[in-house]
C-alpha cells in the first residue's frame, strides 16, 4: 500500500509526461505559454470578453484523467494508511525497503519508506490537496493547450513531496528536498511566454539554492558527526552529541547547534522564512492551482516537517530552538505587516502563507511539535481552499487579480464567496475560546500562542507578543480582502460585470471538499494532535526531551491568554469593516498622514531592493566586469585576438609566398644556390 501510495504520481507523470512527447499532443507555435499580457489573455486564458480557449488535443483529456485518477486513489489510501498508523496497534516506525541505492566505503543507503504517524499526516496532507489541486485544474486550466506538460508537472512535484516526507535517511530527503524545488521552477514557470513568470521562477531557484547550501553543510556535518545519515541510528544517538564541541577556524563551537542551525538554513529557504522569504510572493507568478499546491500545503511545509522530523537533533541544542523560535516569529510579524496593503488577491494570501509558516516554526521552536504540525495540517485545508477559492474569482471576473477592481461579486458568484467565507473563518482562528469548537485555525492556531507563552527559551515571550499582533493584522487583511472583493459596489467595468459567472462543478467541488477540512479539521484532531490521545497517537514519531513540558503546560494557560488571540480577531474584523464598508474613505486618508510606513509596508519593507543593491547588481556588475575585461580583454585579447591572430597574420604571409608561378620558384631556387655557394666560399663548410 505505501508502495502505492509513493509511486502512484511516479506514474501519472511518466504517462503524462510521454503525452507531451507525442507530436500531436505538443501545443502549436505560439499557444502555449499564455498568461497576462499574452494577446489579451489572462491567468486562466480568457480572452477579453471572459470566454475560455478550449483546445481539444487527442490527449490532454487521458492526461488530466489519468494523472488525477491516480491522484485520488493514492489519497484515499493515504487516509487508510492514517487510520492503520496513527489509531491502529503500530508501536513506533517501521520501514518498507524499495531498493539498494548508494554503497561505498563507509556509506550504506537504501531506497526505503520510513513508515511512522510523522509520515502518516505528511501523506494525508500531500496527496489529499494535491488530488484536489488535480481535479481543479481540470476546470481552470481547460483553455490550455499544454495540459498535458501542466499535469505531468504537477504529478512529477507531488512524488518529489512524497520521497521527501517517507525518507529514511538525509539523502534521500535531500532528493525530494530538491525535487520540490525542480518541479517548483516548471510549476511556476509553466507559462515560458510570461517573462514574470520566468524571472519569479528563476528567483524562486536561487533563493532556494542559499537555503539548500546550509542544508547540505549540516548533512556533511551529521555525516562526519555521526558516522551515518539513517535516521535511527542519528537519532539513537543524538543525545550522547549534546555538549559537544567542534573546532573551526580555532574557534570551540557547539557540534548540536552548529548542525542544527545549518540544516534549519535550508528550512528558512523551503519554508520563506523572514530574510530567505522574498521568492514566495513572487511565485504567484505561476498558474493558480500551482500557488494552491505549492505554496499552501507542500512545498513550503517542506521545512516544518524537516526540523520535526529532526526533533531528536533539536532538543539537543536550545540555542538553535531559540533561534527558530525568533526567526519564525519575525516571519509572522512581518509578513503579516505587508499582507495589510497588498492588492493583488493571491499575493495577499502568499503573505499570509508566509506568515502561518511563522507560527509553524515557533511552535517547533518552543518545543511544540504537535502543535506546530497540526497548524501544518490545518493549515493544508483553509490555505489551499482560499488559494483555489481566489482561482475561481479570477475565473469569474475574467483574470483580474487587483481586489480594488472588484467589489460587488458576492451575489454574482456565491458559493465561491460562501467558500472564501469558509476559509477566511479558518484562517482567522474563529472560535469559543475555552473550549474546542472552532473552525480550523482556531484550534492550531491558538495552540501555538498558548504554546509561545509557557515557553522557556530566551524569545518565547517577545514570540507570543508577535504572534497575537500578527494575529489582529491577519483578521484584518483577510477581511479586508473579503470586503473589498465582494462587498460594496462592483469597481470592475461593465463588460466584465456582464460575463461574471460562477466556477463549474469540476472548481466547485474541491471547494467544497477542503472547505469541509476547514470547518471541521481541528475539532476532530485536536485530541490527536496535541490533546490526551497526543503520545498514542504519534507514538514517538516527535521526540521530546524530558525536560520539555510545553504541551502539558499550554493547556494551563491564564484565561486572558486563550481569549488573547479572539479578542485579536474580532479587533481585526471590526476595523476592516469599518475600514472598507462604513467608511471607504478612511484608509487612503491613513495612508496620506503616514506616507513613509504605508510605503514602507507596499514594498514588502524594501528587501527586493535591499538584495538588489548588496547582491544583486553586485553580482551584475562583477558578471560583466569579468566578460568585458576578463574574457574579452584578456582571454579573448590574448587567445583569438592576440597570439591566434598574429599566427594567422604570418601564415597568411607565408601563404602568401605560394604563387603557383614556376619563374618565381626558380628565381628563389637560385637564390637558395648563391647563398649556400656564398657560404661555402666564406668559410661556412672547413
Amino acid at each position: 500500500m505505501f508502495t502505492a501510495i509513493v509511486f502512484l504520481p511516479l506514474l501519472g507523470f511518466l504517462i503524462a509526461g510521454a503525452m507531451t512527447l507525442l507530436p500531436y499532443a505538443a501545443a502549436p507555435t505560439g499557444a502555449a505559454g499564455m498568461g497576462h499580457g499574452d494577446h489579451g489573455h489572462d491567468d486562466h486564458g480568457h480572452d477579453d470578453h471572459g470566454h475560455g480557449h478550449h483546445d481539444e488535443k487527442p490527449l490532454s483529456r487521458p492526461a488530466e484523467l489519468v494523472t488525477s485518477g491516480l491522484l485520488i486513489v493514492s489519497a484515499l489510501l493515504s487516509w487508510v494508511a492514517f487510520v492503520q498508523v496513527g489509531l491502529g496497534d503500530h508501536a513506533g516506525a517501521f520501514k518498507v525497503q524499495i531498493l539498494p541505492w548508494i554503497h561505498t566505503a563507509g556509506l550504506a543507503v537504501d531506497w526505503s519508506i520510513r513508515v511512522d504517524t510523522l509520515t502518516a499526516v505528511m501523506l494525508v496532507v500531500v496527496n489529499t490537496v494535491s488530488a484536489v489541486v488535480h481535479v481543479y485544474s481540470i476546470g481552470y486550466m481547460s483553455h490550455d493547450p499544454d495540459r498535458p506538460r501542466f499535469f505531468a508537472y504537477l504529478s512529477l512535484f507531488t512524488f518529489a513531496m512524497l520521497m521527501l516526507v517517507t525518507s529514511d535517511n538525509l539523502v534521500q530527503m535531500f532528493f525530494g528536498w530538491e525535487g520540490v524545488g525542480l518541479a517548483s521552477y516548471l510549476l511556476i514557470g509553466f507559462w515560458v511566454k510570461k517573462p514574470s513568470a520566468n524571472a519569479a521562477a528563476i528567483k524562486a531557484f536561487v533563493v532556494n539554492r542559499v537555503g539548500d547550501f546550509g542544508f547540505v553543510l549540516g548533512i556533511f556535518g551529521v555525516f562526519w558527526l555521526f558516522g551515518t545519515i539513517d535516521y535511527d541510528t542519528i537519532f539513537a544517538s543524538a543525545g550522547s552529541m549534546k555538549g559537544k564541541e567542534i573546532v573551526f577556524l580555532g574557534a570551540h563551537v557547539d557540534a548540536m547547534t552548529t548542525l542544527c542551525l545549518l540544516l534549519f538554513l535550508g528550512a528558512m529557504g523551503k519554508s520563506a522564512q523572514f530574510l530567505l522569504h522574498t521568492w514566495l510572493p513572487d511565485a504567484m507568478e505561476g498558474p493558480t492551482p500551482v500557488s494552491a499546491l505549492i505554496h499552501a500545503a507542500t512545498m513550503v511545509t517542506a521545512g516544518v516537517f524537516m526540523v520535526a522530523r529532526l526533533s531528536p537533533l533539536f532538543e539537543q541544542s536550545p540555542a538553535a530552538l531559540t533561534v527558530v523560535t525568533l526567526v519564525g516569529a519575525l516571519t509572522a510579524f512581518f509578513a503579516a505587516t505587508v499582507g495589510l496593503v497588498q492588492n493583488d488577491i493571491k499575493r495577499v494570501i502568499a503573505y499570509s502563507t508566509c506568515s502561518q509558516l511563522g507560527y509553524m516554526f515557533v511552535a517547533l521552536g518552543v518545543g511544540a511539535y504537535g502543535a506546530g504540525i497540526f497548524h501544518l495540517f490545518t493549515h493544508a485545508f483553509f490555505k489551499a481552499l482560499l488559494f483555489l477559492g481566489a482561482g475561481s474569482v479570477i475565473h469569474a471576473v475574467s483574470g483580474e487579480q487587483d481586489i480594488r477592481n472588484m467589489g460587488g461579486l458576492k451575489g454574482h458568484i456565491k458559493l465561491t464567496y460562501l467558500m472564501m467565507i469558509v476559509g477566511t473563518l479558518a484562517l482567522t482562528g474563529v472560535g469559543i475560546p475555552g473550549t474546542p469548537f472552532g473552525f480550523a485555525g482556531y484550534n492550531s492556531k491558538d495552540a501555538i500562542i498558548e504554546a509561545a507563552f509557557v515557553g522557556e527559551n530566551g524569545v518565547a515571550g517577545l514570540a507570543f507578543a508577535l504572534l497575537v499582533i500578527a494575529a489582529l493584522f491577519t483578521s484584518f487583511y483577510s477581511w479586508r480582502l473579503i470586503f473589498k472583493t465582494f462587498w460594496g459596489e462592483a469597481r470592475a467595468s461593465k463588460e466584465v460585470m456582464d460575463h461574471v459567472h460562477e466556477s463549474p462543478s469540476v472548481m466547485t467541488v474541491p471547494l467544497m471538499v477542503l472547505a469541509t477540512g476547514a470547518v471541521l479539521a481541528g475539532m476532530v484532531f485536536t485530541g490527536l494532535f496535541i490533546g490526551h490521545e497526543y503520545g498514542e497517537f504519534w507514538k514517538g514519531s516527535l521526540f521530546t526531551a524530558a525536560n520539555n513540558h510545553v504541551l502539558e503546560h499550554m493547556h494551563h494557560v491564564p484565561t486572558w491568554v486563550k481569549f488573547a488571540p479572539f479578542v485579536s480577531m474580532v479587533v481585526g474584523l471590526v476595523v476592516a469593516y469599518w475600514f472598507y464598508i462604513v467608511s471607504p474613505a478612511v484608509p487612503a486618508k491613513l495612508a496620506e498622514t503616514v506616507p513613509g510606513l504605508y510605503r514602507f509596508l507596499l514594498n514588502k519593507w524594501y528587501f527586493d531592493e535591499l538584495y538588489d543593491f548588496l547582491f544583486v547588481d553586485p553580482a551584475k556588475k562583477l558578471g560583466r566586469f569579468l566578460w568585458k575585461e576578463g574574457d574579452g580583454r584578456v582571454i579573448d585579447g590574448f587567445g583569438p585576438d592576440g597570439v591566434s591572430a598574429r599566427v594567422l597574420d604570418v601564415t597568411n604571409r607565408v601563404v602568401a609566398l605560394q604563387s603557383g608561378y614556376v619563374y618565381h620558384y626558380a628565381f628563389a631556387m637560385l637564390i637558395g644556390v648563391a647563398a649556400l655557394v656564398t657560404y661555402v666560399m666564406f668559410g661556412g663548410v672547413r
